[in-house]
C-alpha cells in the first residue's frame, strides 16, 4: 500500500515530473510480474523459508533505501530490487500454503491467504497514510520498511526449516 500510494507522492515532492514518476513507479510491478516467471519455480527447488526470509529482508531494505535515495538511478535501482524481492516472495508464499494443505483444503486456504495479504495492502496503505500525515513521508516509509524487516525476522525465527 505504501509503494502504490506514497512513492509517487514522495517522488513528486523531490521534484520529479509525471513522466519520471511514471517510469520509476512502473518498474516495480513490471519487474515483479516478469520476475515471477523465473522465481516461481524456485520454491520447488529451494527451501521456502530461505526464499521468504531473503525476499522479505530485501523488500524491507529496499523500502528503507527509498528514504536515502536522491537520484533517478537510485529510485530505479530501489524499484528493481523491490520488484525482484516481491517476485521471490509472492509465489513462494503461495507454494508454501499449497504445500501445507490437502487438495481438499487448498482452494480455501489460498483464498484465506489472499484475503489476509490483500487486507495487509489496505492496512499498509491506511497506516502509511496516517503516518505520513502526522509524521512525514520519510517516517512512514521507514516504519513500513522496519515492519517488513520484522516480518523477515518472524519468518526466520518461527517458520520450520523443512518448509
Amino acid at each position: 500500500g505504501l509503494i502504490w500510494g506514497l512513492f509517487p507522492e514522495l517522488l513528486a515532492a523531490k521534484g520529479y515530473n509525471l513522466m519520471q514518476i511514471g517510469i520509476i513507479v512502473a518498474i516495480y510491478p513490471a519487474v515483479w510480474g516478469l520476475g515471477q516467471l523465473f522465481t516461481g519455480k524456485l520454491a520447488d527447488l529451494y527451501q521456502k523459508k530461505m526464499l521468504l526470509f531473503w525476499g522479505m529482508l530485501f523488500q524491507g531494505l529496499a523500502i528503507i533505501a527509498i528514504i536515502y535515495s536522491s537520484t533517478q538511478i537510485h529510485f530505479i535501482t530501489v524499484s528493481i530490487i523491490l520488484g525482484l524481492a516481491t517476485a521471490l516472495v509472492y509465489p513462494t508464499f503461495l507454494a508454501t500454503v499449497a504445500a501445507e494443505t490437502t487438495p481438499e483444503q487448498r482452494a480455501e486456504s489460498l483464498g484465506i491467504f489472499r484475503f489476509w495479504r490483500d487486507a495487509g495492502y489496505a492496512f499498509g496503505a491506511i497506516l502509511s497514510g496516517f503516518l505520513a500525515d502526522h509524521f512525514g513521508v520519510d517516517y512512514a516509509v521507514g516504519t513500513i520498511g522496519i515492519l517488513t524487516l520484522f516480518s523477515a525476522l518472524i519468518i526466520q525465527l518461527r517458520m520450520e526449516n523443512n518448509k
